[in-house]
């Protein structure tokens, strides 16, 4: 009997992730063209670069959405065993830049490992979980050793140190073993355990502590800690309702430091104002409901799990940095998915994408078969 061929990627997917790719392209030129101009003697610097990692993006998408998704789970163990590796190598060779080592590379190309280190995660953890199935409800054999591998990658990045990027892993894990089917008692008693350690992370360094008080009130040192949080509500404020245009952003122009990178949202608020904002937030919402309805009409629970575990690593992000760049939440460091500059990032959420379209291609091929 013949193997039925492989089913189509989902199109609305592959549409909105590569209309997102694009619409941050012409961001991180609008948002770095001036800063670009004033250090690299050329508007490009930035955008050429991004341009690169989008199609090296865009060829690793292709190319894992014709690999079937299962074999990742085999693949599991390997990639995680990599991230470590990385991260260790990071902290014993990494490029030091801001007093953080987050960088491994040689003179411009650099990769950040806590970047890679999320996907691969999010593949172990859908792994392990589907295998163990209702042996997850049990502490020692089941939720245990889950929280272990969690908490000893947590660690590694903390040391960097970056809080930030811990603290998303460990929300990202934490959706994915909840939905694992944990024993939610066993998690609650947990989280009362490691809740006074996690304050005492946050508030340890003076550094860590100033971003939390300069989110609640970044007027209280407008100059110093709060300077860059107050330039970016200028910028979404100076946007007004249909924004400058785009190009014609003042925030740019060397005043809102990260312009091109984790403030790119701000850029985005002041040129396209509220309704470009609102219509992007929609496309986005949408783009990620999608990857969540794939995902849990997947064929079998490492499907579900993995899909949704790669939707929540982009909506987690996509929520912190949005938070950051308004002043809800305490300013992480996160860049913007897809849109940010940045080739790390990009790189693993559009493999994450392609993971996701080839998830889809199994659901099409079985409802073709019906």
């Amino acid at each position: 009997m013949n193997t039925p061929a492989r089913g189509k990627p989902d199109f609305l997917l592959l549409f909105l992730a590569i209309s997102l790719v694009g619409f941050g392209l012409m961001m991180v030129f609008s948002s770095s063209s001036a800063y670009a101009l004033y250090k690299y003697d050329t508007m490009w610097y930035f955008t050429k670069k991004q341009i690169i990692f989008s199609f090296v993006g865009l060829l690793l998408m292709i190319i894992l959405m014709n690999v079937p998704f299962h074999i990742f789970k085999r693949l599991s163990r390997p990639l995680l065993l990599i991230s470590i590796i990385l991260l260790i190598l990071v902290l014993v060779l990494g490029v030091q830049i801001n007093g953080a080592k987050r960088w491994i590379g040689y003179g411009s190309f650099g990769i950040q490992p806590t970047e890679f280190v999320k996907l691969s995660i999010v593949i172990f953890l859908s792994a392990l979980i589907s295998k163990k199935r209702e042996k997850i409800r049990e502490f020692k054999t089941g939720l245990f050793p889950l929280l272990f591998i969690t908490g000893l990658v947590a660690l590694l990045i903390l040391l960097q140190p970056d809080f930030g990027s811990s603290l998303i892993l460990l929300l990202i894990s934490g959706i994915l073993i909840i939905m694992g089917g944990a024993n939610l008692w066993h998690l609650l008693k947990i989280m009362l355990v490691i809740a006074p350690l996690c304050i005492y992370l946050a508030v340890s360094k003076s550094y860590r502590l100033a971003r939390i008080t300069s989110f609640m009130n970044p007027w209280e040192d407008g100059t110093g800690t709060g300077y860059q949080l107050i330039q970016s509500l200028f910028a979404l404020g100076h946007g007004g309702l249909t924004g400058t245009g785009i190009g014609r952003s003042i925030q740019k122009l060397h005043y809102l430091p990260e312009a091109h990178t984790d403030f790119i949202f701000a850029i985005m608020g002041e040129e396209l104002g509220f309704l470009g904002l609102l219509l992007f937030i929609l496309m986005y919402a949408l783009f990620l409901a999608r990857g969540f309805i794939l995902s849990v009409q997947s064929s079998d629970s490492f499907g579900l799990l993995l899909g949704t575990g790669i939707v929540s690593m982009i909506a987690v992000q996509f929520i912190f940095n949005i938070g950051a760049v308004t002043g809800g939440l305490p300013i992480t460091g996160v860049p913007l998915p897809l849109i940010s500059y940045g080739g790390s990032s990009l790189l693993v959420c559009m493999a994450g994408i392609g993971i996701l379209l080839s998830i889809s291609r199994e659901r099409n091929r079985l409802r073709n078969m019906k």
